[in-house]
């Protein structure tokens, strides 16, 4: 995992780079990012064409494309690495409008009344705001 940002009330984003990664937060907060990002990570892998078709060289390059073309992959711990959580944003966290962005929490439970401050401040790093009516995905009455 990477550090992204802090926010308040001593939580942190940190990004999830590794399958095993989206598997623990599947399991932990009971929801299917695993499933999202394995899938983006084969679209991503997919799409890539090497510098070189020499095989021992073909690959040099895969990782740093998989990290600017598949979406980012988030997740949201307290200052005892909680989860509480899971945030998918566009590539490289630059938004253009068109992207689906997911933010959810345990269960697919709505995130925003407990972790509205932290979802901000993950905005305001990316420099784009991230509203409940975009980013939540289950609009609950």
């Amino acid at each position: 995992m990477q550090f992204v940002c802090d926010a308040p009330g001593r939580k942190t984003w940190f990004r999830i780079e590794a399958e095993a990664e989206a598997a623990q937060e599947s399991e932990a907060m009971r929801h299917a990012v695993e499933k999202y990002f394995r899938r983006e990570y084969e679209k991503a892998r997919n799409s890539y064409q090497p510098a070189h078709s020499a095989s021992i060289e073909r690959d040099i390059g895969l990782r740093a494309h998989i990290q600017r073309t598949m979406p980012l992959f988030l997740t949201l711990r307290d200052h005892e690495g909680e989860r509480l959580a899971t945030a998918m944003l566009p590539p490289q966290g630059r938004d253009d409008g068109s992207f689906s962005i997911i933010i959810v929490g345990p269960g697919n439970a709505d995130p925003y009344p407990a972790e509205g401050d932290a979802i901000e401040a993950l905005g305001k790093h990316f420099g784009f705001a991230l509203p409940r009516e975009r980013c939540y995905p289950y609009k609950r009455n």
